[in-house]
């Protein structure tokens, strides 16, 4: 306890593991299967859990977390030496927050179940293939897609295959995961179970960036093709287009089967930083006081940014005929916002007429995201600048 807060840890869980030494790789048994998951570095990959208790020990939420992507064997290779590459530099214990948290008054849906923090050290959304690694020396292990069978395989041997409520979260990047293994993680559930999915901050835009180059799709490409993406992507998208434009959302969120609620900001900071505005040189340089503080915004930047944001609220117009699913949209200019304590479940949460955000609409009792029929926008047409103390800053409607 520090002060008045209560902070709940769960220590890292490293699957069990026998090394061969003479191919220095690690093989992970899961339920009754073998698989070679491993971190980029040949690390074995970890997750931190907290046991359900009380009317919560049949229902689980998995976290996904984020951390972004790696296209290069050197931006690979550097991750090696961070915790996003490798288990050797995670933290052992981690404080449960958000929707992950186990205090009632700040969790009040989910405080009592099973929670998950899956860790992400792949640099793929789970989705890399070992047939694409370089054998040149380099040691980098492209192992995604086995890391996650192995993490399901683990959680359902010890309880998760009795589940009768699940949720499926991610945050970033691991929400752009939970989008790609939703349908995969409801079909090992029992038929029975109710099963849905939330994605935070993972819907990523196809957009060219101020200058009219197309950043994030040569990004995207890079990484489908380097980590072998292409395997663990929908296959009636990739029998239409090329492999790597089926890694955005908006091509293949539409046949997704299972209900799935997103949570987005319609002024995504990652977003406009790497995707919108990325680097800082030529004609980008201009923005470089802006993409880092709004208020230093002029008005023709802020007309962009209100372009971005009608960008994605136009992409969604299919999603938004979904009867199986539903949205939040804010105007945060910020990231994630369902692992935070700040953006999840406090007095400065973003509300819709006064109540929190997710709240009754991620309800324990039926996982009712998806019972309301209509889909929830809060998003203002005309951007301005409001800064309300102790508050993140907003875009709000002009009064």
């Amino acid at each position: 306890m520090y002060g008045s807060l209560l902070l709940f840890h769960s220590r890292l869980l490293l699957f069990n593991a026998i090394v061969d030494v003479a191919t220095d790789e690690a093989t992970v048994g899961t339920n009754q299967t073998t698989s070679k998951a491993v971190c980029l570095d040949g690390s074995l990959p970890g997750y931190h859990l907290q046991k359900g208790f009380g009317s919560g020990s049949d229902k689980w939420v998995l976290h996904i977390e984020g951390g972004g992507w790696c296209n290069s064997i050197e931006s690979c290779s550097f991750r090696q030496t961070t915790k996003l590459g490798s288990s050797r530099f995670m933290e052992h214990e981690v404080q449960f927050s958000g929707i992950l948290s186990s205090d009632s008054s700040q969790n009040p849906d989910f405080f009592d179940w099973n929670k998950v923090k899956i860790r992400y050290c792949d640099g793929g959304s789970f989705s890399g293939h070992s047939d694409s690694e370089f054998k040149n020396g380099t040691k980098l292990f492209f192992r995604g897609q086995v890391i996650w069978e192995a993490v399901i395989g683990e959680l359902l041997s010890i309880g998760l295959s009795n589940a009768k409520k699940a949720l499926l979260s991610g945050c970033s990047a691991g929400g752009l995961a939970t989008l790609i293994h939703c349908d995969d993680f409801r079909e090992i559930l029992p038929k029975n179970a109710n099963v849905k999915c939330l994605v935070d901050a993972g819907f990523f835009l196809n957009e060219k960036d101020v200058a009219g180059s197309p950043t994030i799709e040569r990004f995207y490409q890079d990484v489908v093709n380097l980590q072998g993406v292409a395997n663990s992507l929908k296959k009636d998208c990739t029998s239409r287009l090329e492999p790597y434009k089926c890694f955005f959302p908006q091509e293949f969120i539409s046949n997704i089967k299972t209900p799935v609620f997103l949570v987005q900001p319609g002024y995504d900071f990652w977003q406009i930083q790497n995707i919108l505005v990325p680097g800082s040189s030529g004609p980008l340089r201009s923005w470089v006081r802006c993409k880092l503080n709004i208020n230093s915004c002029n008005s023709k930047q802020l007309e962009v940014l209100q372009d971005f944001r009608n960008s994605l609220l136009k992409t969604l117009g299919g999603f938004h005929q979904n009867p199986e699913g539903g949205m939040f949209i804010n105007s945060c200019f910020i990231h994630c916002q369902t692992w935070m304590t700040e953006t999840w479940h406090s007095p400065r949460s973003p509300k819709i007429d006064n109540k929190d955000k997710l709240n009754p609409i991620l309800s324990s009792d039926e996982i009712s995201i998806f019972v309301i029929s209509e889909t929830i926008y809060l998003f203002y047409e005309k951007p301005s600048l409001r800064r309300v103390a102790n508050q993140p800053l907003l875009l709000s409607s002009i009064a």
